[in-house]
C-alpha cells in the first residue's frame, strides 16, 4: 500500500489540521482480501434514515479531495469515502487494470452498512466521476442481488466527456525532487501544478491544499490520464435509470463547461470563480448543490 517514493518528512498534521482531525474521527473499513484491500473512511455512520453517500476522488488523489465537504454532508446521513484501488491507503491493482478497479469498488460498496438494504447515492470528482458512471451502469445491469442499487449519480468536473480541454499551462514532473528529498523544490512544483490544473484562484492554494496534493501524488500507483481523456461517459449515463446531475468550475481546465454539459446531456451547474477542484475551491456552493440534488431521496 505504500508508494514507491517515500513521503518527505513534512508535518502533515500542522499543514492540514482539518484532514488529520477527520481522519481521527473516521470509521475505518477495509474491504477485500489482503493484497487487494480497499480502504474506506466513514462519517455520520450512526445515521440510519438515509442511504449512504459514497464520494469518489479524482486521479492523483485520495479521500482528501473531499476534505472540505465531508462534515457538512455527514451531518444527517452516512458518508463513505474510499481511497480507490491503486491510490492512497488502498492496495495496488497488481496485474489488474481499470476493470479490476471497478470490480473492487463494486464489491466494497456491497459491504458498506446499509448499502444492500437501502442502496447508495454516488458522487464522483474528475476521474472519480468516470468511475462513478461505470459503477452506476454496472449496477443498473446487475442481476446479482449483492450489488447495491445506485440512486442519484452526481458528477463534479467528470472525466470521459470527450470534449475539448483548456490547459492553463504545462505540468512539471515532481519525481526527481521527491527522490532527492528536496522539500523546497517539490513544494514549488506542486504549487505550480495545483495552479495549472486543480485550482483557479491562487488564494485558494493554502498549506492544506499543498499538503493534500503532495501526499496524494506520492501515493498514486494507477495512471488514469488515458481513460480520463477518452470518451464514453454519455453511454454509461444512459444505462443509469436514476437522476444524474453535473457541476463544473467556470475555469475548469479539463473541459469547457458549456460544451461538456451539452455532451454529457444532464442538468448541469457552473460555479463562477472556481477551477477543476471545485469542491475544494468552492466548498459551500458545492455542498449546497449536492444537498439540493440529493433532496427528497
Amino acid at each position: 500500500m505504500t508508494p514507491d517514493i517515500a513521503p518527505l518528512p513534512t508535518d502533515f498534521a500542522s499543514c492540514a489540521p482539518r484532514a488529520s482531525r477527520l481522519d481521527a474521527l473516521a470509521r475505518q473499513l477495509g474491504t477485500g482480501p489482503s493484497g487487494s484491500c480497499v480502504r474506506w473512511r466513514g462519517w455520520g455512520t450512526h445515521h440510519t434514515g438515509r442511504a449512504p453517500l459514497v464520494l469518489l476522488h479524482g486521479g492523483h488523489g485520495n479521500w482528501l479531495h473531499w476534505v472540505r465537504n465531508i462534515e457538512a454532508l455527514a451531518a444527517d446521513r452516512p458518508v463513505w469515502v474510499p481511497d480507490m484501488p491503486g491510490y492512497g491507503d488502498s492496495d495496488a491493482l497488481g496485474e489488474g487494470g481499470f476493470d479490476t478497479l471497478v470490480e473492487r469498488l463494486t464489491a466494497g460498496i456491497a459491504h458498506l452498512p446499509g448499502a444492500q438494504s437501502q442502496g447508495i447515492d454516488l458522487a464522483g470528482f474528475s476521474f472519480g466521476g468516470l468511475v462513478a458512471a461505470h459503477l452506476a451502469a454496472r449496477a443498473a445491469l446487475a442481476t446479482d442481488e449483492t450489488v447495491a442499487r445506485i440512486h442519484h449519480l452526481l458528477l463534479l468536473g467528470p472525466a470521459g466527456h470527450g470534449g475539448a480541454r483548456r490547459p492553463r499551462g504545462a505540468l512539471q514532473d515532481w519525481h526527481a525532487a521527491a527522490q532527492a528529498q528536496d522539500h523546497a523544490a517539490l513544494a514549488a512544483i506542486m504549487r505550480h501544478n495545483l495552479l495549472m490544473h486543480m485550482l483557479h484562484d491562487e488564494a485558494a492554494l493554502d498549506d492544506e491544499a499543498l499538503a493534500i496534493h503532495t501526499r496524494a501524488c506520492q501515493a498514486t500507483r494507477f495512471r488514469s490520464k488515458r481513460l480520463s481523456r477518452a470518451g464514453g461517459l454519455q453511454s454509461l449515463l444512459a444505462a443509469h435509470a436514476g437522476p444524474v446531475a453535473a457541476v463544473w468550475g467556470a475555469h475548469d481546465v479539463t473541459a469547457d463547461p458549456a460544451q461538456a454539459a451539452a455532451l454529457v446531456g444532464c442538468p448541469a451547474q457552473v460555479i463562477p470563480g472556481a477551477g477543476h477542484w471545485v469542491q475544494y475551491e468552492a466548498a459551500a456552493q458545492v455542498d449546497a448543490w449536492l444537498r439540493d440534488a440529493l433532496a427528497g431521496d
